[in-house]
């Protein structure tokens, strides 16, 4: 039988051997370089030579002693922008009984083409002997810097924010000068308007003192110092953290609470209690005296009015009251 051909040009390729093995010699190249380094981390990458400048120029600085530390990236870091809490006060008369006062000041605006009087003359003294910056400004940018319905008669002042007293402190500052306490406190008043005037009625009749709760209350702003006429620069504002503890401290120490409310079943005139240590509590116009505040008052008083339908602000039933306890104890010679 003839053998089978196979076809032209074709190969026959013979079946290989078995191969040997490197003995373990190319395993490091099998398992690879592991993860990609960080770009910082590469000497040869930019992000890496910027991190070695950076850590050359952090030691130059150490060994010199000094020098603003900087982050990774070589940028300085930013201090953080804190909100400036300076009040604007507003007025020849409160900036002047303010820099009498000698309240710290940080600068005074005073408007180009202003009309001098006593007032501006010893304004800009007193701000000269004391090295308060004086910038002269024209009248927008005063509007600005006193706010909406702002009269500031060509002056303004920028202050720091009050600081406040304890109100404890100012009892017993109070009885260590042998004089008869007479504090007003407010309960709920969130217009700044009617603190001012509070304020201004309380130092022109003999109080000795303003406490504002800590809560749901207004604070010294620029307004109530405008409102006050300058009061509030020689009358000391207390702030209490609790109105009702305070309360209850007060009359701890011998002092008489009172609260103002048109209900009161105690009529003002000829008020008993008028030679005694006082604390005289404002409740706002709409709310009148919280809940608790009427339990701890010794006396709720009213102030007696023509007509039943009309009513007295925060502002204007303090003053009434502070006049008619001036009065009687004028009367009873009590100081």
């Amino acid at each position: 039988m003839a053998s089978k051909q196979g076809r032209p040009g074709a190969v026959r390729k013979m079946k290989k051997g078995a191969v040997k093995g490197t003995g373990g010699n190319g395993r490091q190249a099998l398992e690879g370089r592991g993860p990609t380094p960080k770009a910082e981390d590469r000497t040869y990458h930019v992000a890496g030579k910027r991190k070695i400048a950076q850590q050359r120029l952090q030691e130059a600085q150490a060994k010199k002693g000094g020098g603003r530390p900087t982050t990774a990236g070589g940028q300085k870091p930013r201090k953080q922008k804190q909100a400036d809490d300076s009040e604007i006060v507003t007025g020849r008369n409160s900036v002047l009984e303010a820099l009498r006062a000698k309240i710290p000041a940080t600068t005074l605006y005073v408007a180009t083409r202003i009309e001098f009087d006593d007032r501006v003359k010893e304004v800009l003294a007193m701000a000269t002997g004391r090295g308060i910056p004086i910038l002269e400004v024209m009248k927008p940018e005063l509007d600005r810097l006193g706010g909406f319905d702002s009269v500031h008669q060509g002056l303004a002042l920028k202050v720091p924010p009050y600081e406040y007293a304890h109100p404890m402190e100012l009892l017993e500052k109070t009885i260590s000068r042998a004089q008869t306490p007479l504090f007003v406190a407010l309960d709920g008043i969130t217009d700044p308007r009617n603190l001012g005037a509070i304020i201004r009625s309380t130092a022109a009749f003999g109080g000795h003192g303003i406490i504002l709760p800590q809560r749901r209350s207004v604070g010294l702003t620029a307004s109530a110092w405008k409102t006050s006429a300058g009061a509030a620069a020689r009358l000391p504002v207390a702030m209490a953290g609790n109105l009702t503890a305070t309360i209850k401290a007060f009359k701890q120490q011998g002092v008489f609470v009172i609260g103002l409310d048109g209900d009161g079943d105690v009529s003002l005139p000829g008020l008993a209690l008028a030679d005694r240590p006082l604390l005289i509590v404002v409740g706002s116009e709409g709310k009148g005296l919280s809940r608790l505040v009427t339990e701890n008052c010794d006396a709720v008083v009213s102030i007696p009015i023509g007509a039943d339908t009309e009513s007295l602000n925060a502002g204007i039933a303090a003053s009434v009251t502070l006049y008619e306890i001036s009065k009687l104890r004028a009367a009873a010679g009590t100081r």
